[in-house]
């Protein structure tokens, strides 16, 4: 059974696959990154319902907070960079300094304010390695929804409806319990 953070850690330093990915995105030198969102989920929902093979995931999010360097071109040379390391691996490469304008929202203040107002609990995960090589874990909203398979929307998100119609639309388009069959899904 999984009940904190430090479980979760030792989940994903038990496995190569997630470690070589994220040795990969640390040769970036990127500030302040993380890889996050399903790439951490999906790791404690397959462990939590018991799966032997990882459930495959549609991209590796790798996110940094750089002011000083908003071109999205950038970002594309960063992928490529990681393809170079680890071609299989679909990732996609996004600076949080820059995407307050793409989502209409006041700007974020470093990568871990930008998990923050992702749109579920669950999602709002992300996971680095330090210089020395320890994994760094930041659950801006806790792990309980995330230990507990409970699908619910960041405060972010229930501030208005409009931005809870965009976690209702997510969360339907997204149909987690075909894959997590124990997760359930919060309505207001």
């Amino acid at each position: 059974m999984m009940k904190n953070e430090l479980d979760v850690i030792r989940l994903i330093r038990s496995d190569n696959e997630m470690m070589d990915i994220l040795n990969a995105a640390k040769t970036l030198n990127l500030p302040d990154w993380w890889i996050c969102a399903g790439f951490v989920r999906s790791k404690i929902w397959d462990h939590l319902h018991g799966f032997q093979e990882r459930t495959r995931t549609q991209d590796v999010d790798v996110i940094y907070y750089d002011k000083n360097h908003i071109d999205e071109t950038l970002e594309k040379e960063l992928e490529n960079k990681l393809r170079g390391i680890l071609p299989n691996v679909p990732w996609s490469v996004k600076n949080q300094a820059r995407m307050h304008v793409i989502n209409s929202i006041p700007p974020y203040t470093s990568a871990e304010d930008a998990i923050s107002k992702f749109t579920e609990t669950v999602t709002a995960l992300g996971i680095t390695l330090a210089e020395d090589n320890s994994l760094i874990l930041t659950a801006p909203h806790g792990l309980d929804d995330v230990l507990h398979l409970q699908v619910k929307p960041t405060p972010f998100f229930t501030e208005t409806k409009e931005r809870f119609a965009i976690y209702e639309n997510r969360v339907k388009k997204k149909n987690w319990k075909e894959n997590w069959p124990m997760v359930t899904i919060h309505q207001m």
